[in-house]
C-alpha cells in the first residue's frame, strides 16, 4: 500500500532512484509498482505537453489516478515524476489519507546547470528537454519541505548520496498512517430512509423544473413546497444538465448530511444548490 513519490528538477536522477527502490524493495519481497510520468505521456513528445497547460494537468491527473487504483492493493507504488508543485504533492497525501496508508517523499536534489548537463547527455532526443521547457521547470519548481505534513517524512538525495532504502522502508511499515479525516473519508448518512426520500424529492424537483419548460417558462420557475424560486441566467437547462447537478447534490450532502434530517427542507436546499452554482 504505501506510496514513495520522486521530486526534483528535470534530469536529476529520479529514474534511476525508482529503480534502484524498485530493486531494494523486491529483495525485502515486496511488489512493487513503478509510475513513470514518460510512460503517462504516451508517445507525445514531452516538450509539447509541458508547453500546454492543459495536457500537463492531463498528465498529472492521469498519474494520479494511476496511482489511487494501485494503493488500493499490497504492494509499494513509487511515483516517478517531477511532482514540482506543492499542491499537487498535497493532493497526493490527501489520497494516501483516504486510502489509510503511509507515505514518503524522495527529493532527488541536484544543481539546475548539473540537470541540464544531464539532459545533454541524453542520446535519445525524444527524451530531451529544449532549453526553455528545462528552464521554465526548473524556474516554476516548488521544493519538498519537511516541515509541510505532505512532504514528511522527506528523504533528500544528492547524486552521490547513498539512497538510505533502510529508512525508507521503516518509515513506510514500521509508522501509522495518518488517520483520514473528514476532508479524506465519506461519512454515511445515518438514515437511509433519508437518503431515499432526498433521492425521491430532488427528482421531482428536477422533473418540475422540466415540465415548467415545456410551457414556456425559462426563469423564476417555482417549486412545490419550496419558498424559493429556480432560476437560470443563461437560459434553460437540459436534462442531462439538471441530473449532472443533482448527482453532485446528493455526492455533497451524502458529504455533510444535516443533522435534523428534516425532509421537508429538502427542496429548498438543492434549489439554493441549483441557483448558486449556475450563478457562478
Amino acid at each position: 500500500m504505501p506510496l514513495v513519490i520522486l521530486t526534483g528538477f528535470p534530469c536529476s536522477g529520479k529514474t534511476s532512484r525508482a529503480t534502484e527502490l524498485k530493486s531494494f524493495f523486491e529483495s525485502e519481497m515486496k511488489v512493487v509498482h513503478v509510475i513513470s510520468e514518460d510512460d503517462a505521456f504516451e508517445g507525445i513528445e514531452k516538450n509539447s505537453v509541458y508547453m500546454n497547460p492543459s495536457k500537463e494537468k492531463e498528465v498529472r491527473a492521469i498519474l494520479k489516478s494511476r496511482a489511487q487504483r494501485l494503493l488500493d492493493g499490497g504492494n509499494v507504488v513509487i511515483l516517478d515524476g517531477g511532482n514540482y508543485i506543492k499542491g499537487y504533492r498535497y493532493e497526493l497525501y490527501c489520497m494516501s489519507k483516504e486510502c489509510k496508508t503511509t507515505q514518503v517523499t524522495v527529493h532527488c536534489q541536484i544543481s539546475s546547470g548539473e540537470a541540464w548537463s544531464w539532459n545533454e547527455r541524453r542520446k535519445n532526443e525524444f527524451e530531451k528537454f529544449n532549453k526553455e521547457v528545462h528552464d521554465a521547470l526548473v524556474m516554476r519548481y516548488e521544493a519538498p519541505d519537511s516541515r509541510n505534513r505532505w512532504d514528511s517524512p522527506l528523504f533528500t538525495v544528492f547524486p552521490a548520496d547513498r539512497l538510505p532504502t533502510s529508512e525508507i522502508l521503516e518509515s513506510l511499515f514500521e509508522r501509522k498512517a495518518p488517520p483520514p479525516n473528514k476532508s479524506t473519508q465519506c461519512q454515511p448518512i445515518s438514515s437511509t430512509n433519508f437518503l431515499y426520500e432526498m433521492d425521491k424529492v430532488t427528482q421531482n424537483v428536477v422533473s418540475e423544473i422540466l415540465s415548467a419548460y415545456k410551457i414556456g417558462a425559462e426563469n423564476d420557475v417555482k417549486i412545490q413546497g419550496c419558498p424559493i424560486y429556480f432560476s437560470c441566467p443563461g437560459g434553460t437547462l437540459s436534462a442531462p444538465q439538471l441530473a449532472r447537478l443533482r448527482r453532485q447534490f446528493l455526492s455533497y450532502t451524502k458529504l455533510n448530511p444535516p443533522r435534523d434530517e428534516d425532509i421537508s427542507a429538502i427542496p429548498v436546499h438543492f434549489v439554493q444548490f441549483l441557483n448558486h452554482r449556475l450563478s457562478e
